[in-house]
């Protein structure tokens, strides 16, 4: 734990530096709780480059979860495009039909409402909690236990799954004033996606630099287990979005012809196929056709899909980078 003279250093130096060299996002400052709620959605495992136009176009289209429950979630996915982990889309849409039903079309303001949402996890809940109304609330993502595990615990990579112990170093250096809290949150997350990289830390650029305890150890490399990156190309993660990409580009049902031309690996194709239908994100109809899910042509009984399972989607996380 810090001591409370360490953490006023830690939350004058941070958030200084933040009122200065914090990006201009546009779900930062002025944007509806629902424009935030979705861009948190989007920004797990996604990099901003990729997820800003998209959010764009999706507040353009849907303003408000009531806008979005009004579609078939099969258009969720549709203008999910390219983000990856699609199953995302479907969760955003469920979430929005909830908002809709059991909370008068708005988002809910206080993070134990905001856990009531289906597939909204702990970070969401807190993260929306705090940059949409500015609850005091301790936010946890990839990037402030990186930035924590360096500054506090002298590692240089946070443990592969979140701890008892980084939630509660966490929770102890958020601010006391509320406004200043979720400042302090956004300002760590910065912090992380902008300079203390996973890669390449430019300490030299830290605000933190003299504070950290491990850069002042001599930057100690990694002791735990190796850290790979998701591989894409070849794995069933590129086939299940060639075959999306398919069903998004066509105006109705596809055949099982047209999938096929876009995975030639038929083992592999009725594998992912089999894993999108069980995951709700391809509806199955007779004669061998395949649609985005609610679209208004179902067709007759659907043929049943295989048993085997798709692969998990990872950990809820946030890239912000």
């Amino acid at each position: 734990m810090s001591t409370p003279h360490e953490a006023a250093q830690l939350h004058s130096r941070l958030l200084g530096w933040f009122a200065e060299e914090a990006r201009e996002l546009p779900w930062r400052g002025g944007a509806t709780p629902w424009g935030v709620f979705v861009s948190e959605v989007m920004l797990q495992q996604t990099p901003v480059v990729r997820v800003e136009p998209v959010w764009h176009e999706w507040m353009r289209r849907w303003p408000t979860p009531t806008a979005l429950a009004a579609e078939p979630p099969g258009e969720a996915v549709r203008a999910w495009g390219r983000l990856g982990y699609p199953r995302r889309a479907l969760r955003l849409h469920a979430a929005a039909t909830a908002m809709r039903d059991e909370h008068g079309g708005e988002v809910p303001s206080t993070e134990a409402e905001l856990l009531t949402l289906p597939g909204v996890g702990v970070y969401t809940a807190a993260a929306v909690a705090a940059f949409a109304f500015g609850e005091r609330t301790t936010v946890v993502d990839t990037n402030i236990r990186r930035v924590l595990a360096r500054a506090r615990s002298v590692q240089q990579y946070p443990a592969p799954a979140l701890t008892r112990a980084e939630l509660a170093l966490a929770a102890s250096l958020v601010p006391e004033d509320r406004e200043e809290s979720a400042t302090w949150n956004v300002a760590v997350m910065e912090l992380g996606a902008l300079v203390c990289t996973a890669r390449s830390p430019q300490c030299d650029a830290c605000p933190i630099a003299d504070l950290c305890a491990w850069r002042l150890a001599g930057r100690p490399a990694h002791e735990g287990p190796p850290r790979r990156g998701q591989a894409w190309h070849g794995t069933d993660r590129q086939a299940r979005g060639a075959l999306l990409a398919v069903l998004r580009e066509s105006d109705g049902p596809v055949t099982r012809a047209a999938l096929a031309a876009a995975v030639p690996d038929e083992v592999r194709r009725e594998r992912c196929l089999d894993g999108l239908v069980a995951d709700g994100l391809v509806e199955p109809l007779a004669r061998g056709r395949f649609q985005l899910p609610g679209a208004s042509e179902a067709g007759p009984a659907p043929e049943r899909a295989g048993e085997l399972p798709a692969a998990p989607e990872p950990a809820e996380e946030r890239y912000a980078g």
